[in-house]
């Protein structure tokens, strides 16, 4: 996206600057002003305007938000992994921000959602129209929050991450190095996506916002190629030295069966650079190699 010197450049809100959500504030920053909330201050990406507040207390909130953002990016993680903090952190934060934001110029709002919000566990594909229906408490409480922005009354997409995973989220590496994978075969499909595309399909859909072009109200992000589990772990054992799977080990994941389908996504001219787990990986096992993957 390309600013003309004289053009005023846009004001960005991005709550919740951790992982990902920094990684999206510091990719705007190169063509607009961007806030980022975040309960400590000095956690906020340089070159980003700190906004340090709690999500859970309006009146500190109320205190930063910048005035009449155009575009807000919803980007929060659970502070506890139980029904509480799935509700504070996909619900009850995204009322407070809100109820205390003048949304008067806002071109859109994006609220990043998780591909749980699917129950669907019988390898079937799935995509922006299929039934959604979570089985546990914490795709249940993102389906809220979904509902909650869609029905907010200012422009808004959910997009839908599947897996992300990259150099700072390699347990799932770990985890079968250790052996402590042993999924059935064939197991269950699994879906994921880069931490970096995963970054510029937000960054994408924000710049197609700015500059006035249409958008759907959901997008899945998921890479080109959904893949059974059992496949992935034997390809990274054909890479690593791994120990022997554990007769226990786990057979598979949490989020069912599915194959999640991106074409919605690509037909925005959004590009992976990563479209597969194998392209994706393999940086990542060159670093395991060279024992520098954090």
């Amino acid at each position: 996206m390309a600013i003309s010197a004289d053009q005023p450049r846009p004001h960005v809100l991005v709550a919740g600057c951790g992982a990902l959500g920094g990684a999206i504030a510091s990719a705007l920053t190169h063509n607009a002003e961007v806030w980022g909330i975040r309960r400590t201050a000095s956690a906020i990406p340089k070159g980003v305007h700190p906004a340090p507040a709690d999500l859970m207390d309006r009146a500190s909130l109320a205190k930063v938000v910048p005035e009449a953002p155009d575009i807000m990016i919803y980007c929060l993680t659970p502070s506890t992994y139980d029904d509480a903090g799935y509700r504070g952190a996909y619900v009850d934060g995204l009322a407070n921000l809100l109820a205390v934001t003048d949304t008067s110029n806002l071109k859109r709002l994006f609220f990043i959602s998780s591909t749980s919000v699917y129950g669907q566990d019988d390898d079937s594909e799935v995509d922006e129209t299929s039934p959604v229906a979570p089985r546990r408490f914490s795709g249940q409480r993102v389906l809220e929050g979904e509902r909650l922005a869609l029905a907010s009354g200012v422009p808004s997409t959910v997009i839908r991450f599947s897996g992300i995973y990259g150099p700072g989220r390699g347990r799932f590496l770990e985890s079968v190095m250790e052996g402590e994978l042993n999924p059935d075969s064939p197991g269950p499909y699994t879906n994921r996506i880069h931490e970096q595309d995963a970054m510029a399909a937000c960054v994408h859909l924000v710049h197609q916002a700015l500059e006035g072009k249409p958008l759907d109200d959901c997008y899945l992000a998921s890479d080109c190629e959904p893949v059974r589990l059992d496949r992935v772990v034997a390809w990274i054992r054909q890479q690593l030295p791994c120990k022997p799977p554990l007769s226990d080990g786990r057979r598979g994941g949490r989020g069912g069966s599915k194959r999640c389908n991106n074409r919605r996504l690509l037909a925005t001219g959004f590009e992976f650079t990563y479209p597969d787990f194998r392209s994706g990986y393999r940086p990542m096992i060159e670093a395991i190699r060279r024992g520098r993957l954090s």
